[in-house]
């Protein structure tokens, strides 16, 4: 998607004119590899870093225009879907010595080059595969990058699945909700690896990488979180498929492949056929001006773009991405890990990179054709069950052999990733550091993922909302990444860290309660008393068969109903809509905190029903207000007390 010409295929002519250079593109890679036109040496390494803006209270920072219009470097920092995303793109390095720091060393210089202009902006970065902080309002249209490309994928995406659709994840919570903006990819970010490949032993690696992506993914889970729900320990996986899943649900047992793909089958001739594939399966749904005569361009001996292709490909997810490019008037192939989240630092990336890279190098000396040994199932198997579980997957492994993820990255995977690095010469110092880190962080089991899971139970035993402990959790990470220890080296995070907490920042749909117990009008009085008794509320919403609230009732109108019956002899009314407040006062769960009090305040009021689309998603009570209130006299006591220290070393 780097093509900044892109552009929505709008009519059935437009499709088959870019398909035609799609089948040339082919036609030429195809050529392309039965010839000499592909550079083996030497073999190169790169990577790609997304990173998250966010502001001084840990939401969605949407600035990456300006951010970007102050660093002034177009090849090395570009944009991404959202606004509040950006991507570095690090210079090719030879695989062999010192790589691995130097690629530290260029990755953490431009990092901190992106934080400087950042933080003068009033806003600061954040390396994690989903913000743990990031809310449905953040991902609306509104922070789309206004760019060319974006908007037609965007369009691309509503046209071939339709306007709105369900997201849905099952983990430790559960995520059920509608859906109407493909922006919902932009709440992932990565760390992208690229090796390039000679073509000759591209199959052969290729599915190396696919049987690894399982075990290689165990120990680097970072991604827990999403809209404040706990669900996949690299949640990551789950979103991305569904965020640009185009397939829409048919009557049938007719099987179709998401554009978010580990893929389908082992790879058994060359590149070539996973291209083939990709036109076979997936419909274009960008087109590009391609101008280029690949075929005339051969002739003079040439290596051409394949633009069509590689805007096809751009549009097609694949955890191993087959990649074609020229550098410096040579072509070459490269494989693309996409599958390892964005930090939770710079060295705890490069040091998954090594585990990786190490591994793709040598396992194939072991296993030289790794599908008599283990089927294409397995691996895909084992990558969906490492995106749930982290470092507690049991793997299913060579000759179907059960083993945990700890004990096979420990005893097996990575004494080969050590002899892969070693193969290339690779320094000594920077195998044993960066595989010593994979080593110290399964031995220790604290990934990213548990380390900020074990942090919010800890929070909220606190009595803290779910919005502060994610923020808090948020604040904890920029931090430690600042400080620069791997994950493995974290201690804990604490409601102490959020200095700049204000109330006045924050909406009704990070405090409301959303575990909700309703009922409906024509519901005995009785149930909805002892309701009340059992779940310790003071406020139930009515709602209908379709989740429209038609009405509240309070526990004080219930008791003065119930004094009616003792003190006057009256009869108990039969249903809630003989005593239900009608049409209650609502809010919008984007409104802001400071409305909804205001609301409350004026009204005389202890509860406002939140509704969205005329739907009721949630609630405020006095009971939020108490927490706020409680967090806000906290961060004013601590602010107090950092005074009065300054003032005594003053």
């Amino acid at each position: 998607m780097g093509e900044e010409r892109v552009k929505l295929a709008d009519s059935q002519e437009e499709v088959q004119r870019f398909m035609k250079y799609v089948l040339k593109d082919i036609r030429a890679l195809d050529k392309m590899l039965q010839g000499d036109w592909f550079e083996t040496d030497p073999i190169r390494i790169g990577a790609e870093q997304e990173l998250c803006l966010v502001d001084r209270h840990s939401k969605a920072f949407p600035m990456a225009m300006e951010v970007l219009a102050k660093l002034d470097d177009e090849e090395r920092f570009t944009t991404e879907l959202a606004k509040f995303n950006l991507e570095i793109n690090l210079e090719p390095l030879e695989f062999k010595g010192n790589c691995l720091s130097k690629m530290e060393e260029d990755l953490q210089e431009n990092v901190d080059k992106v934080r400087k202009e950042t933080e003068a902006l009033g806003g600061e970065i954040v390396l994690t595969g989903i913000l743990p902080t990031i809310r449905k309002v953040d991902v609306d249209l509104k922070n789309l990058t206004p760019l060319q490309r974006y908007r037609a994928l965007c369009k691309a995406i509503n046209k071939l699945r339709g306007e709105e659709f369900d997201l849905r994840i099952q983990g430790m919570d559960e995520l059920l909700m509608k859906f109407d903006s493909p922006l919902l990819e932009a709440c992932n970010t990565g760390f992208q690896v690229h090796l390039q490949i000679k073509p000759e032993e591209f199959v052969r690696k290729y599915n190396i990488a696919q049987a690894i992506t399982g075990p290689v993914l165990a120990g680097a889970v970072g991604s827990p979180f999403l809209f404040g729900k706990r669900l996949w320990s690299e949640t990551r996986i789950a979103l991305f498929q569904q965020s640009v899943d185009t397939r829409t649900v048919g009557d049938h047992l007719r099987e179709s492949s998401p554009r978010v793909t580990f893929g389908n089958e082992w790879v058994d001739e060359s590149i070539l056929e996973i291209f083939q594939e990709d036109a076979a399966r997936y419909r274009v749904m960008l087109s590009s001006e391609v101008n280029e005569d690949v075929e005339q361009l051969m002739k003079n001996g040439t290596p051409p773009q394949l633009k069509a292709l590689q805007v096809h490909n751009g549009t097609i997810y694949r955890w191993n991405r087959p990649c074609y490019g020229v550098t410096n008037g040579k072509a070459h192939l490269r494989i693309e890990n996409r599958v390892f989240p964005s930090g939770p630092t710079v060295t705890d990336e490069i040091a998954n990179t090594a585990f990786w890279l190490g591994l793709l190098n040598k396992l194939d000396d072991y296993y030289p054709d790794i599908r008599q040994v283990m089927d294409f199932d397995n691996a895909r198997l084992n990558f969906v069950a490492a995106s749930k579980l982290g470092l507690d997957t049991t793997f299913r492994w060579i000759d179907n052999e059960r083993v945990n993820a700890s004990d096979l990255i420990l005893e097996e995977l990575l004494p080969i990733a050590r002899e892969g690095l070693d193969k290339v010469s690779i320094s000594g110092s920077d195998i044993d550091s960066y595989l010593g880190i994979i080593e110290e962080r399964v031995q220790s089991g604290q990934t990213a993922s548990t380390w900020m899971i074990n942090n919010y139970a800890s929070l909220m035993k606190e009595n803290n909302s779910k919005e502060q402990t994610l923020a808090a959790i948020t604040t904890a990470m920029i931090k430690n990444q600042k400080k620069g220890e791997p994950v493995h080296k974290w201690g804990r995070a604490r409601m102490e860290d959020l200095k700049h907490w204000q109330p006045s920042n924050l909406l009704v749909e990070e405090f409301m309660t959303t575990d909700l117990f309703t009922v409906q009008k024509n519901d005995i009085v009785e149930f909805i008393a002892n309701l009340i008794e059992w779940r310790k509320i003071r406020y139930v919403p009515v709602e209908d068969d379709k989740k429209q609230l038609v009405g509240l009732v309070t526990m004080r109108m219930l008791f003065r109903e119930y004094s009616k019956t003792i003190n006057h002899d009256d009869a108990l009314p039969e249903t809630v809509e003989d005593i239900m407040i009608e049409n209650p006062i609502t809010i919008h769960p984007e409104a802001s905190i400071i409305e909804a009090m205001d609301i409350m305040d004026s009204q005389k009021i202890g509860c406002l029903p939140v509704v969205k689309n005329n739907r009721l998603v949630g609630v405020i009570t006095e009971q939020n207000y108490m927490r706020i209130a409680a967090r806000l006299i906290r961060v004013l006591h601590l602010n107090k007390d950092e005074e009065k220290q300054d003032s005594d070393d003053e």
